[in-house]
């Protein structure tokens, strides 16, 4: 996470158009995507911990798999039988898994015993995971902090401004509180819109919601 290159890589699948594309590589396209082809050559599969209250952990695994690869963003907790997914980044996006609120918690937290405390690296490691169509208006001054503190580009207020336009393949979502009291979204490609037909049931959506609440 030391490697401003990494993080070019990482946020790829969050522009959605070439302007946005110019904007994160710049000069350093080439450089970066030598370093993510060697990242996903790799043996072993690269995962990074965000932990959240009450031992609950968010993990993000770059499955290099080959013709399978992608990364995984998971929630889990020592007394659950299984991590839950909540979001796909790859060929067949899954997502968003993450509201703007529940992103920022995660990366303000602090709590030791992940792969890092750093809140700037929080939040870009877990932004591909998110999507809301109601950012507050310090978000692109938050999110534009971490691109300064983290990579090289040369125009970080303007990315962060076209990156929470775009939010990636699965686009802005709206999150309501569901009748139970927990959070959902409508995304047509999340597994917490209880609506799909793939989506978490609604036990386990309210466990989603519990452990990643601000």
């Amino acid at each position: 996470m030391d490697e401003p290159l990494f993080w070019l890589g990482h946020l790829c699948s969050c522009v959605q158009s070439e302007e946005a594309e110019e904007l994160l590589f710049g000069a350093d396209y080439d450089a970066a995507g030598d370093f993510q082809r060697q990242l996903w050559e790799r043996a072993e599969w690269p995962a990074f911990t965000v932990p959240l209250a009450a031992d609950h952990r968010l993990h993000v695994v770059y499955r290099t798999v080959a013709d399978d690869t992608g990364t995984d963003y998971l929630l889990h907790h020592p007394d659950w039988g299984q991590a839950e997914v909540l979001a796909r980044d790859e060929g067949h996006f899954m997502g968003p898994g993450l509201s703007w609120h529940e992103l920022v918690a995660a990366a303000d937290n602090m709590l030791p015993g992940g792969s890092t405390t750093d809140p700037h690296s929080r939040l870009l490691l877990l932004l591909p995971a998110f999507g809301d169509d109601a950012v507050p208006d310090d978000a692109v001054g938050r999110l534009a902090a971490a691109l300064r503190a983290r990579t090289s580009v040369e125009d970080p207020d303007t990315l962060a401004s076209t990156l929470l336009e775009d939010q990636g393949a699965h686009g802005p979502a709206r999150w309501t509180v569901a009748g139970h009291g927990f959070s959902v979204n409508d995304g047509e490609y999340s597994f917490r819109n209880p609506t799909n037909l793939f989506a978490l049931s609604a036990d386990r959506l309210a466990q989603v919601a519990t452990a990643l609440a601000p």
